[in-house]
C-alpha cells in the first residue's frame, strides 16, 4: 500500500472522528469544517456529502443545502423538502415529498408532510396523518407530536377526545381550540394556567427572565385577544402596548399585536394606527401568517383608509383586496360603496352594489340591504320600499316586514302597511315551517296594528297564531275576545270561558282599592285613597271619614292686615319697590359741599358754633339716656399695614 493511500485514510479517519465528536457536542460549524476535510481528499464520498447537507441544515443555511444537493445529484428528498419548508415554500416542499418513490413513507417524512399540510392550511389531511402517527408511533418525540396534533385540532371543527394538558403548549393549543368555538371565557382561564405552567417549567430549565418573557408574551397576546372578543378594551390595550414595547423576536407576534391594537383604536388615534398597520403588513410576516390573519389585516387597512378620509387610497386598497381575496370580495365592495357615499356619489355607490348583487346570487340579499341603507341615507323611501318588495320570499322575514310597515307609515300609506302585515300572516299560515324561529313578536305587533286600524278579523287571525305559540297567555286571550266581539259575538263568548276567574287574578283588597280609585285621578292619588280606606277601622262609619276629608280639603280664608280698611282703595303702587314709587325722595349726598351754613368767609370753627342743627343735635345727645360710645386708639388691625404682621423669630408678635 502506498504512502499517499495511507495518508488519505488517516485524514478521512481523523476527520470522521471529529465530525462525530462535534456532532455529539452540537458544534456543527466545526463539524462542517471536518466534513470539508473529508471531501477534500474524497469528493465523491456519499457519507461525507450527506453529512455536509445535515451540517448546513443544522447551521440554518437552508438556501445552500438544496443547491448542494442538486449540484451533487444526491437522493435526499427529506432534507430537500425540509429546507424548502424552512424557506417558506410549503407547496414546493409537498411536491418534493410526494415525488419520492419511497412507499410507505418513513415516520420523519410523514411528520414533515403533516407539518407542511398544516402550513398550507389543509387541516383535515394533516389531522388524518397525525392520527395515524399517534396510533402507530411511540418514541421520545411523543410530547412534541401531541402538541402539534392539538395545534391542528384547534383549527378543525371536529370534536376530538380531550388530550392531556400537562404542558403549557398543550394548554395554549386547547385555549385556541376553545376560542375558535367562541368560548372566550373558558379559553382565558386555560391561558392563565398555560402562563403559570410556562413560567414554572422554564424556571426549572434555568431559562433567563428575558427568555421567559419572550415565551409568555405569546400567551399574553392570545389572552388579550380573548378579552377583546368579550368586549373588554383597557386590559387588552395594555397587554398589546407592553408586547410591542418589549420588541419580541417573532414577527407574527408583532403583526397580531399591532393589528389588534388598530382594531381597538377604531376611528381614534389614526396616526398611531397607521404606524401599527405598517408593522402588521411587513414582508417578514408575509410567509408566517395564516391566510385568515393576512385577510383580516388587509381588511383593517381598508377600513383605516376609510376612517382617515383618503378617498383615492381607500378605493385603491379595496380594489386590491377584492383581487387578492375573491372569496371575501363582499367586504371590499361594502367599504368601497361606503367611501363613494361619503364622497356624495350615491348613484355610483348604488350602481356598484347592484352590479355586485347581479353577479353574486349567493350574496344578493345582503347586498340589497346595503342598497336600501344608501337609499334611506338619501331620504329615498319609495325606492327603498321597491327594493324590499323585490326580495322574494325573504320579504316575509319579521325584520323585513317591520321595515316595510315603518316605511309605509312614514309615507303615510296605512293601507299598504296593513296589506304587508296581512300578506305576511297568510304566507306564514301556508308556508311557515318549524325552522321559522320565534314569530311571537311579529304576530303581536300585527294584531295590535290591525286592532288600532279597526280590522278586527285580520287581528283575530294574528292572535290565533300567537295563541298557538303561547297558549296560556292571558293578555292574548283577552285581546282575542275583544277582536271577536266586534264581528263574532258567539266566538268571543266561547273564548272568554278560557279566561281565568277574576278571583284567581286579584285579591279582595285589590278589588276594593280598584273600586275606590277615581280613574281621573293620578296613580299616586288613587293609591293614597286606597291606603286610607284600608287604614279605616271597622267601627268608624264611612260618612264621618268622608266629612273629615271634605273638612280638610275646605279652602281657608286669607288673612288681612291689622289696619285694613275695606272702604279705602288700596295703593296702586303697593307692589312696586320703594325707590320706584312717585313719592320717593332721594337721599342727599353727604359728600356734596355746595351747602354753606353761616355767612360767607366764616371759619370752620365758627361755622360749627353757629350751625343751629348741630347745636340741637348736641343737646339732644346730652339729654339722651343712651351712653355715648367711646372711641379707642386704632390698633394694628385698624391701621391696615400693607405687609401685615411680621412675626419675630423666637417670640410673639
Amino acid at each position: 500500500m502506498s504512502k499517499d493511500v495511507v495518508n488519505k485514510e488517516n485524514i478521512i479517519k481523523t476527520a470522521y472522528a471529529d465530525v462525530h465528536k462535534f456532532g455529539q457536542n452540537g458544534e456543527f460549524e466545526k463539524a462542517l469544517k471536518a466534513v470539508n476535510r473529508v471531501l477534500g481528499v474524497a469528493s465523491d464520498d456519499p457519507t461525507a456529502l450527506h453529512c455536509k447537507v445535515v451540517c448546513l441544515i443544522q447551521v440554518s443555511k437552508f438556501d445552500e443545502a438544496p443547491k448542494f444537493i442538486e449540484k451533487n445529484k444526491l437522493n435526499l428528498p427529506f432534507e430537500k423538502a425540509y429546507c424548502e419548508y424552512r424557506l417558506n415554500q410549503p407547496s414546493k416542499s409537498l411536491a418534493t415529498i410526494d415525488s419520492c418513490d419511497i412507499s410507505p413513507l418513513p415516520i420523519n417524512m410523514k411528520e414533515l408532510r403533516a407539518q407542511v399540510l398544516y402550513r398550507l392550511e389543509q387541516f383535515e389531511e394533516s389531522l388524518d396523518l397525525y392520527k395515524d402517527l399517534m396510533k402507530n408511533t411511540s418514541d421520545d418525540y411523543d410530547d412534541e407530536r401531541k402538541t402539534n396534533f392539538s395545534a391542528v385540532v384547534s383549527n378543525v371543527k371536529e370534536e376530538i377526545p380531550n388530550l392531556p394538558e400537562d404542558t403549557y403548549e398543550m394548554c395554549f393549543n386547547s385555549s385556541c381550540s376553545l376560542s375558535s368555538k367562541n368560548k372566550f371565557s373558558e379559553a382565558e382561564k386555560k391561558l392563565k394556567l398555560s402562563e403559570k405552567l410556562c413560567r414554572e417549567i422554564l424556571e426549572e430549565d434555568g431559562a433567563t427572565e428575558e427568555e421567559i418573557i419572550e415565551e409568555i408574551t405569546v400567551i399574553k397576546v392570545q389572552q388579550a385577544y380573548c378579552m377583546q372578543m368579550q368586549g373588554k378594551v383597557k386590559e387588552p390595550s395594555i397587554i398589546y402596548s407592553e408586547c410591542l414595547k418589549n420588541k419580541p423576536k417573532d414577527p407574527v407576534l408583532i403583526a397580531v399585536a399591532s393589528n389588534n391594537s388598530v382594531v381597538l383604536n377604531k376611528d381614534q388615534n389614526l396616526f398611531d394606527s397607521k404606524k401599527k398597520i405598517r408593522s402588521a403588513m411587513a414582508e417578514t410576516c408575509e410567509h408566517k401568517l395564516t391566510l385568515k390573519q393576512k385577510k383580516s389585516i388587509a381588511l383593517n387597512n381598508c377600513l383605516l383608509a376609510l376612517f382617515s378620509g383618503s378617498s383615492e387610497q381607500t378605493l385603491q386598497l379595496c380594489n386590491k383586496f377584492v383581487q387578492q381575496y375573491p372569496d371575501s370580495d363582499f367586504e371590499g365592495v361594502l367599504i368601497k360603496s361606503s367611501q363613494l357615499s361619503k364622497d356624495k356619489k350615491f348613484k355610483e355607490a348604488v350602481d356598484h352594489l347592484e352590479k355586485f348583487a347581479a353577479s353574486h346570487k349567493d350574496k344578493a340579499l345582503a347586498t340589497k340591504f346595503a342598497i336600501i341603507q344608501l337609499l334611506l341615507l338619501q331620504g329615498n323611501r319609495k325606492d327603498a320600499v321597491e327594493v324590499l318588495n323585490s326580495l322574494g320570499e325573504a320579504k316575509y322575514k319579521p325584520g323585513v316586514v317591520s321595515a316595510l310597515v315603518t316605511l309605509y307609515l312614514g309615507l303615510d300609506n296605512k293601507p299598504a302597511a296593513s296589506g304587508v302585515l296581512k300578506s305576511a300572516v297568510d304566507w306564514y299560515k301556508k308556508e311557515a315551517s318549524n325552522d321559522s324561529g320565534d314569530l311571537s313578536d311579529m304576530w303581536r305587533q300585527a294584531a295590535e296594528f290591525h286592532l288600532r286600524g279597526g280590522e278586527a278579523e285580520t287581528a283575530a287571525k294574528s292572535l290565533e297564531e300567537l295563541l298557538k305559540i303561547k297558549p296560556n297567555d292571558v293578555k292574548v286571550l283577552a285581546q282575542l275576545v275583544i277582536a271577536y266581539a266586534q264581528f263574532n259575538a258567539k266566538k268571543a263568548q266561547e273564548i272568554s270561558k278560557r279566561l281565568p276567574a277574576l278571583e284567581t287574578l286579584t285579591t279582595a283588597s285589590e278589588i276594593d282599592a280598584l273600586e275606590a280609585a277615581n280613574w281621573v285621578m293620578s296613580i299616586k292619588a288613587a293609591k293614597k285613597s286606597a291606603s286610607a280606606k284600608a287604614e279605616q277601622s271597622p267601627g268608624t262609619p264611612g260618612s264621618d271619614l268622608q266629612k273629615k276629608k271634605n273638612k280638610s280639603r275646605r279652602k281657608r280664608k286669607g288673612k288681612m292686615p291689622k289696619n285694613y280698611n275695606s272702604e279705602v282703595a288700596p295703593d296702586p303702587e303697593r307692589w312696586l319697590p320703594r325707590y320706584e314709587r312717585s313719592g320717593y325722595r332721594k337721599k342727599r349726598d353727604r359728600r356734596a359741599k355746595d351747602v354753606i351754613k353761616g355767612s360767607q368767609g366764616m371759619s370752620t370753627a365758627a361755622t360749627n358754633q353757629f350751625d343751629m342743627s348741630k347745636v340741637q343735635n348736641q343737646t339732644a345727645v346730652k339729654n339722651s339716656p343712651v351712653p355715648e360710645p367711646v372711641q379707642t386708639n386704632p390698633g394694628p388691625r385698624q391701621q391696615h399695614r400693607k405687609g401685615g404682621h411680621k412675626k419675630k423669630k423666637g417670640g410673639r408678635f
